[in-house]
């Protein structure tokens, strides 16, 4: 079964107080975007990619994933997540009846093991997202004050990339927007319709760089591998 991946990096990034769209932001001399891209196309399980990407960095992104091993085509994204969403589902190709995968750019070193598991679980169910375990204690609260403490064994947070029957991401997206419903991930989507979607375990190196500080975490990331790889 073909799998397409779809590259979000249309978000503009504010609270990395930078300004330039945060996927066009570097570290270890590449940029996020093409970090993620050559993760994505490092896994046997995807055949290609379409990247989302601010409109006006189209010809850029283009010229900047040329080197990427697999196919990728580049699209404008939309104002809002799931509309760049949209864009990329666009862009499958006629007939596609395979896997989509929706990952975020600002999770540049997803693993092949973690896209692997994604692409496995949305084979079987349909449906796949990658979660980690919460370790603080999750308190409720609302107005100033504590309202409970929650069962964090029960929950989880979510990463990227999530999978999906393309079939089944259009139809969970049709009724999103139709009930125009705004979605913080693809998952939501099909969580409304009632359909199951299945959790796979993720990984602390699937960290999403959303602030200065994430930033210098994957500095320092990346410096100790290479620091590793020399030794």
């Amino acid at each position: 079964m073909q799998t397409l991946a779809i590259l979000v990096a249309a978000g503009r990034g504010e609270r990395m107080g930078v300004s330039r769209p945060k996927a066009f932001l570097e570290v270890g001399g590449k940029s996020l975007l093409v970090w993620a891209a050559e993760a994505l196309a490092a896994s046997p399980c995807v055949d290609g990619l379409v990247a989302v990407v601010p409109g006006q960095l189209d010809a850029a992104a283009q010229r900047l994933l040329e080197p990427v091993a697999k196919p990728v085509a580049t699209c404008a994204g939309g104002p809002r997540r799931q509309d760049s969403v949209l864009e990329g589902l666009k862009h499958v190709p006629d007939g596609f009846d395979g896997i989509v995968l929706v990952h975020d750019a600002a999770r540049p070193f997803v693993e092949p093991a973690t896209i692997a598991s994604v692409v496995r679980a949305a084979v079987e169910v349909g449906a796949a997202v990658p979660v980690l375990g919460l370790t603080d204690t999750i308190k409720k609260v609302g107005g100033g004050r504590v309202e409970t403490t929650l069962d964090r064994s029960t929950l989880a947070a979510a990463q990227t990339p999530q999978g999906f029957r393309y079939e089944l991401l259009v139809r969970a997206f049709e009724e999103a927007f139709r009930g125009r419903v705004e979605l913080t991930d693809e998952a939501m989507a099909v969580e409304r319709i009632g359909l199951p979607v299945a959790a796979v375990a993720g990984s602390t190196r699937n960290r999403k760089l959303t602030t200065p500080e994430d930033l210098a975490w994957a500095e320092q990331l990346l410096a100790a591998e290479r620091s590793g790889a020399r030794a």
